[in-house]
């Protein structure tokens, strides 16, 4: 299962420990919206704050270049990766383009075990609340049960880079999600769930694909709109 919020030990035992635990605590934190886009991250700091070396620190905010989530500049050090409308649109773009492939080889290879895994997801996801019962924000755990039936949906396609490319741009994609929160909409979330459930049971691939390309399109669009109404640059 994806796990979106991953955990973090205090006590470490060793170097290359203390670079898994850093990796682990600063992507989850990121992901989470803990640090600011753009937010300059310092070293030291972070390393007093978790416990643990420079080092470990700066082997870990290496490691967060390559999935987009940190960006490292000259004379700069390393930031929190930018924001913007045109790196959704441009995400968006490949999503769709990752996830057409993904269910197709999925529903050609799926068997019984990728149906119930389907039908098990859906169903933890439905009977989680979407919203913080405190505010309107997205609550935690449907987050994690959201990110777990798209996980399944394409787990059948029998490809571990191409689950690798998928997980990377979902979670990339998690950095803009809280934003739709802000707009008014009548969208049945349930419905285009349940509408892709039934899809990908009936096994119809180019149905499944329009309805889930459709279904990222419009949290985009809602994304887009709230981050007008922002401070979110058109461009990064």
């Amino acid at each position: 299962m994806l796990t979106l919020v991953e955990s973090f030990s205090a006590e470490p035992t060793g170097p290359r420990s203390q670079t898994s635990a850093a990796y682990a605590r600063l992507r989850s934190d990121i992901l989470a919206g803990r640090y600011a886009p753009g937010e300059k991250l310092k070293i030291s700091d972070l390393a007093a704050a978790l416990a643990v070396s420079p080092g470990a620190i700066r082997e870990a905010l290496s490691r967060l270049v390559p999935e987009q989530l940190v960006v490292s500049r000259d004379q700069k050090g390393f930031l929190v990766a930018p924001l913007s409308i045109e790196d959704l649109e441009d995400l968006t773009d490949l999503r769709c383009e990752v996830e057409g492939v993904a269910l197709r080889r999925a529903v050609q290879r799926g068997d019984m075990e990728w149906e119930a895994s389907i039908l098990a997801s859906a169903h933890r996801l439905r009977r989680t609340e979407m919203y913080a019962k405190i505010d309107r924000s997205l609550a935690p755990q449907w987050v994690v049960q959201h990110a777990a039936f798209h996980t399944a949906l394409v787990g059948a396609c029998g490809s571990k880079r191409l689950l690798n490319l998928h997980t990377q741009l979902y979670q990339q994609s998690e950095r803009y999600r809280g934003l739709s929160v802000h707009v008014e909409t009548h969208r049945d979330v349930g419905d285009e769930h349940q509408k892709i459930v039934d899809a990908a049971l009936d096994r119809n691939a180019e149905a499944l694909v329009e309805l889930m390309l459709t279904h990222l399109k419009a949290t985009t669009a809602l994304i887009v709109d709230a981050a007008r109404r922002t401070d979110l640059p058109a461009e990064a």
